[in-house]
């Protein structure tokens, strides 16, 4: 299977997981991206299309805490979504992994942002 065919796949799943996952202004969805070198989690209204909160492996603080898109900076960034999140009052929120498996860094986002607080 080639990297084209591995993408292929991915988008389609995702595409497969949007028709039922839509977020609104009080339940807004949060959506992963990895890549082989950042992660980003956004948290998004549909209806408005809207980004309410953004974190992401490029942000100055996780860059300055010598921080890599590994398993503890997803970690770390699921926390930072999920402050900025509780911070605009959003408690709960549906999750988007974007057609990655639930495992890895995916789930220590997920995993981060329930220890803070957010509701999936």
């Amino acid at each position: 299977m080639s990297i084209h065919d591995k993408k292929l796949a991915r988008v389609r799943r995702h595409e497969r997981i949007r028709r039922n996952v839509s977020g609104t202004a009080v339940v807004p969805r949060m959506c992963v991206c990895c890549t082989t070198k950042h992660i980003y989690v956004q948290l998004v209204d549909d209806t408005q299309g809207k980004t309410l909160v953004a974190a992401s492996s490029l942000d100055k603080e996780f860059r300055q805490g010598k921080h890599k898109a590994n398993l503890a900076g997803a970690t770390l960034l699921g926390k930072t979504a999920a402050e900025r999140a509780v911070a605009q009052q959003i408690g709960q929120v549906v999750f988007d992994r974007g057609g990655f498996r639930y495992h890895g860094r995916v789930k220590a986002i997920a995993e981060a942002a329930r220890l803070v607080g957010l509701k999936f």
